[in-house]
């Protein structure tokens, strides 16, 4: 079976769940020396410990704390990937999406956000960005609530069984931020 046509399949069981473990008797061709290797570590089945500011940019020190799962698989032969999770939120549990794309060109990821509340409603521009010395880290611009802001994703403390993800927003353009959401990674 062709390596398209076999991804293909991949794609289809992790979005209908129909063949199951069947695919992984399918042959696979080798991956390719150029292939990005930054986000492997996620690869698979996690835990998630959530917390998050209640109010963003308004001078809170109020957290939420919540559980979650994260189920990551890549896509794109390596170029991408993508994971479920679930959100135990305190006002409702909910489901989202991850997607990240590599740009072998211009050397960087970008990575969505979608958001199963609302799920045809406009995404977040992507952050993009890549890895230093263990730390990835991704910038947009964005509007939060009408005011314009920087958003970081950073990724640290990566081992084989955890890792740290945050998100931060700066109202001043990168010179001041607001870490808003931490999120601790424990392999399932």
């Amino acid at each position: 079976m062709s390596e398209p046509s076999r991804r293909h399949l991949m794609q289809l069981a992790a979005t209908s769940g129909v063949l199951g473990g069947a695919l992984a008797a399918l042959p696979s061709a080798a991956p390719a020396a150029d292939v990005p290797r930054d986000f492997d570590f996620l690869h698979g089945s996690w835990r998630v410990r959530h917390r998050r500011l209640k109010g963003r940019l308004v001078g809170s020190t109020e957290w939420q704390t919540f559980d979650g799962t994260c189920v990551c698989q890549p896509t794109m032969g390596g170029f991408g990937n993508m994971d479920d999770n679930w959100l135990d939120l305190p006002g409702g549990a909910y489901r989202a999406m991850g997607v990240r794309a590599y740009d072998p060109k211009a050397q960087h990821w970008a990575i969505w956000w979608i958001d199963g509340r609302n799920p045809h409603g406009p995404t977040d521009p992507p952050v993009k960005g890549g890895f230093r010395d263990g730390v990835g880290t991704f910038l947009s611009d964005d509007v939060q609530e009408g005011r314009k802001v920087v958003v970081r994703y950073e990724w640290s403390k990566i081992t084989r069984s955890t890792a740290v993800w945050e998100q931060a927003f700066s109202p001043d353009g990168g010179k001041t931020w607001e870490m808003n959401w931490h999120m601790d990674f424990t392999r399932v």
